[in-house]
């Protein structure tokens, strides 16, 4: 499974992208799981939140959603995380 996530908005205003490919990854059903709920709790138009907040574009697979901080479901928190962390 690819999945992508931009980060735009904050104060600075600055992007950030990451990538991850869960294919060697041995937590990879872990990953899986967090992607489902992130993609089923996200709006496929653009969302903003709170001012000077981020907005996150996540894509998986191909499928596209976006969400914004402070109304992030926990997967989303956590799959944002992991991806700009770890990705690539």
């Amino acid at each position: 499974m690819r999945i992508q996530v931009t980060r735009t908005g904050g104060l600075a205003g600055i992007v950030r992208r990451a990538e991850l490919d869960t294919a060697e990854r041995t937590d990879a059903p872990h990953v899986h799981a967090l992607a489902r709920e992130a993609v089923a709790g996200g709006l496929r138009a653009p969302s903003y939140g709170v001012p000077d907040g981020f907005h996150y574009e996540i894509t998986v697979d191909g499928r596209t959603v976006h969400c914004a901080d402070p109304k992030l479901t926990d997967s989303q928190r956590e799959l944002v995380s992991l991806v700009l962390r770890e990705g690539a």
